[in-house]
């Protein structure tokens, strides 16, 4: 050994013995180390790659069933209408309580068409206020109560109707055909939900809308308020009045 080899090895061996007086004698680290244990190969590298099979898409929604079925299967007559429109399951997803009938009878000279029937109405579409402002509506223009028939788009009272989806299931189509049964000289339309299912536009809250049909001859129609928001409104009413008076001027 050589004098430099001497040195160094005498050093190294006087830091081991002032790491031994300070109390450390072991080698240590972080993290244990398994040092008998057999090599392990790299399993992540080692693995097949596993491809996840495809979802299957979800099948396609069952379409919505079309409010009063198959066209084919409306009735025919006004006569057989009422009895249908109290009765008919899919008219409203089965319930038939609370529904009323209209009445009228064919070839008025006003059909009225409103929303849905009052809250309090039991035997007689529109038989609280709106159906006195109706009423008084009516005399003022000459029409008699056996001159009119009053409809609903809804068979009973609903608060807050989807009236978009009621669209798209087809009551538009049901309402033209209800008109058509009757066969009225004018039609005149309570409420832009209403109109929307004829065609007009709702950004309109009232106006003359195109004339309604539905396979068959053409009817004169007016747009107004609904009944609810005219009796708020006496310059609705004034508004209405006027244009009651051009639309049937002719008469």
């Amino acid at each position: 050994m050589t004098g430099g080899e001497a040195l160094r090895a005498g050093a190294i061996a006087a830091a081991w013995d002032w790491w031994r007086d300070a109390g450390v004698d072991c080698d240590f680290h972080d993290e244990a180390t398994a040092w008998l244990a057999e090599p392990q190969a790299d399993v992540a590298a080692a693995a097949p790659a596993v491809t996840a099979a495809p979802r299957p898409a979800p099948p396609p929604a069952a379409p919505r069933p079309r409010i009063g079925g198959s066209p084919d299967g409306w009735p025919k007559t006004l006569n057989d209408f009422s009895a249908w429109w109290l009765a008919e399951l899919s008219l409203d997803e089965g319930r038939i309580e609370g529904r009323i009938a209209p009445r009228g009878a064919a070839g008025a000279r006003m059909m009225v068409l409103v929303d849905h029937p009052e809250a309090d109405d039991t035997d007689r579409l529109l038989s609280g206020s709106q159906g006195v402002m109706l009423g008084a509506i009516l005399r003022a223009l000459g029409i008699g109560d056996d001159q009119a028939y009053i409809a609903s788009a809804l068979p009973r009272h609903m608060p807050l109707p989807d009236w978009a989806a009621l669209a798209d299931d087809g009551l538009g189509a049901l309402v033209a055909h209800h008109v058509s049964l009757v066969q009225p000289q004018r039609v005149l339309v309570f409420g832009s939900n209403v109109s929307s299912l004829l065609g007009h536009d709702p950004a309109n809250s009232d106006g003359f809308l195109p004339k309604v049909h539905h396979d068959g001859p053409r009817f004169p129609a007016l747009v107004a308020p609904a009944l609810s928001a005219l009796a708020a409104r006496p310059r609705g009413k004034a508004r209405l009045w006027q244009a009651l008076l051009d639309w049937t001027a002719a008469d």
